[in-house]
């Protein structure tokens, strides 16, 4: 019962429950860098250290970078940067005027500006020796300019251990924050994925399995209200290729009817009303097929489309056809060998019918694959090519059966291609000519 109750969770609760888990793992782990993190001590330098720097171009204990450059940045007068600079041009025994110090302002931090006029002017030290002994802390530039115009600039250097620490407990916070980020990732889009994959599969196969109820209270529920959807729609097209089926085949009672009452009718009459009465029980022999034919459940395993194309061709072709099929790999998909076949034999036989011969070539693309039927007969007007998908209606306009047909092979053609996932569609070929295109998935 406890599993069960868990398995039903809410969604929402279970992304409130791991938002907090995250944000409580991210603050222990701050709470364990506050105690054992030490307080950053203020980087120190001395005055001396800068002038040996600056006099001799480098620096050997690590703690400056040091560089000659032909110009340097010019910075905002500060008093603290021009008391160093004084003390710096002592230690050094130069004219202040060839130094120059600079504080950079840390990040997020306003500069501030002064106003020099009401701050004393500073008082150079006593002694070169007393300079030298002057502190300078946090970050620094300090430049000295020589006779060839040329300047050699001292900064205090690198990233000291504190920060170092400080970014590597954070990269520590991220990954173990990261599980709980991936486990919520996943428990969002592996619902959506699996809706997204059942859309798909009930497009290709309105009679597959329902999804599962499983997963959070919210995602049950959409599933159960997707497959009710399915149901009813399952329910809806059998109730309409019921009733369909029903009124075809009751036709054939009052059709046999006014056979017999014929009987006495005069010669020409009766072998008019009777030619009409053998193509009305054709159309209902054709429609109650073609009801059966699109209304039964497909058993589906892989098979190879080429292999089913080569015994559709070999069969016209013994009966004197001039068709043929591109060479070519096999290709593998997953759908049912009786319909696929028929579907073919329909659309190889149109060819036959309407052009005394076709052309097929099936190509294999990374996601689907390509069955086309080329025939160079008289083709079909532009406005009829879509309309040739209607049951009944037919591309030749004489109404007769032998060489018009019923009008229901590329209706129940399409309907084989859709009910596998796929489409069949009509194109008109230059100078003539017309293609059937057959799109799969793989």
């Amino acid at each position: 019962m406890r599993l069960g109750s868990v398995a039903r969770a809410p969604l929402f609760l279970r992304v409130f429950l791991l938002m907090l888990i995250c944000v409580g793992v991210v603050q222990l782990m701050n709470l364990a860098l506050l105690i054992a993190v030490q307080s950053p001590a203020a980087r120190l330098s001395t005055v001396g250290e800068v002038a040996d720097a600056l006099q001799r171009g480098a620096d050997h204990t690590g703690a400056f970078d040091v560089k000659r450059t032909d110009t340097v940045q010019t910075f905002k007068w500060t008093p603290r940067a021009e008391r160093l600079g004084l003390a710096l041009a002592t230690a050094m025994q130069v004219d202040p005027g060839r130094v120059e110090v600079h504080f950079p302002t840390p990040f997020l931090q306003r500069e501030l500006v002064y106003n020099r006029a009401g701050i004393p002017a500073p008082v150079a030290p006593a002694s070169a020796d007393a300079a030298r002994t002057a502190v300078l802390t946090g970050d620094f530039v300090a430049s000295l300019r020589h006779p060839d115009g040329t300047w050699t600039v001292v900064r205090s250097g690198g990233f000291e251990p504190w920060r170092w620490f400080v970014l590597l407990w954070l990269i520590l916070s991220a990954a173990a924050v990261a599980p709980f980020a991936w486990t919520l990732a996943r428990r969002l889009t592996k619902p959506i994925a699996t809706f997204a994959e059942a859309a798909e599969r009930l497009g290709r196969d309105p009679r597959a399995a329902p999804i599962p109820l499983e997963g959070p209270m919210e995602i049950a529920e959409a599933a159960s209200a997707f497959n009710r959807m399915q149901a009813r729609l399952n329910r809806y097209v059998d109730d309409r290729a019921t009733v369909v089926g029903a009124v075809a085949h009751d036709l054939r009672t009052p059709l046999m009817r006014l056979g017999l009452r014929l009987e006495g009718a005069p010669e020409d009459l009766r072998t008019a009303c009777e030619g009409d009465i053998r193509d009305m029980e054709a159309m209902v022999s054709a429609t109650l097929s073609y009801v059966r034919d699109t209304n039964t459940l497909l058993e589906r395993r892989p098979l190879d489309l080429r292999s089913l194309a080569e015994t559709v061709i070999d069969d016209l072709s013994d009966r004197g056809a001039a068709v043929s099929l591109a060479p070519g790999e096999p290709v593998v998909i997953v759908g049912n060998s009786a319909a696929l076949k028929a579907m073919l034999a329909n659309l190889v036989g149109n060819a036959v019918k309407y052009a005394a011969g076709g052309e097929v070539s099936i190509v294999a693309d990374p996601d689907q694959v390509r069955v086309e039927v080329r025939d160079e007969g008289p083709g079909m007007p532009p406005e009829d090519i879509e309309r040739a998908f209607e049951p009944f209606f037919r591309g030749e306009r004489s109404r007769n059966r032998d060489t018009g047909g019923i009008g229901l092979g590329l209706p129940s053609a399409r309907a084989v291609a859709r009910a596998h996932g796929g489409d069949l569609t009509l194109k008109s070929r230059e100078p003539r000519g017309l293609s059937a295109i057959v799109t799969l998935p793989l």
